[in-house]
């Protein structure tokens, strides 16, 4: 067994040596950058999407993609939304949006499919969400307020 003299004389053995090694490295890995990929939503197969095609019926496209994330219900047309959105995940709990696709079947009111539409991340728009506060109906009184007032 190979061994290492210190400064003092004591000897510590290579095991010990490389169970501090092994130790750091383990550290060092688990502040690298792990990166975690996955799939939100529905994960969309270009074949499906091929077999999609002006007016086929609306069950037909249920059973192909099956039941739609979300709706949309107009005067004149109906709307199926399949979402699939891609995430990668750190170590440490940051997520970002690689990619997002959304998949638009326009219905007439026949529930025949008059058109399909692809859009992405690119599509979208981003919105800023507004900080301020509405005004209640009454002031705003804290509990010892309301209290002294009903006195």
């Amino acid at each position: 067994m190979l061994a290492i003299r210190n400064i003092n004389g004591r000897i510590f053995s290579s095991f010990i040596k490389l169970a501090i090694i092994s130790i750091f490295s383990l550290t060092l890995y688990g502040c690298s950058g792990f990166v975690n990929q996955r799939t939100q939503g529905y994960s969309i197969p270009q074949s499906a999407m091929d077999q999609i095609r002006p007016g086929q019926s609306e069950d037909l496209v249920i059973a192909v993609l099956g039941s739609p994330q979300t709706k949309s219900n107009f005067a004149k047309e109906t709307a199926f939304y399949y979402v699939e959105t891609k995430i990668e995940e750190t170590a440490f709990g940051l997520t970002t949006i690689q990619s997002r696709t959304v998949l638009a079947i326009y219905f007439d009111k026949n529930r025949r499919v008059t058109d399909k539409a692809v859009y992405g991340l690119e599509d979208g728009k981003v919105i800023a969400i507004e900080t301020r506060r509405t005004p209640s109906f009454g002031e705003d009184t804290s509990f010892i307020e309301a209290l002294l007032a009903s006195i």
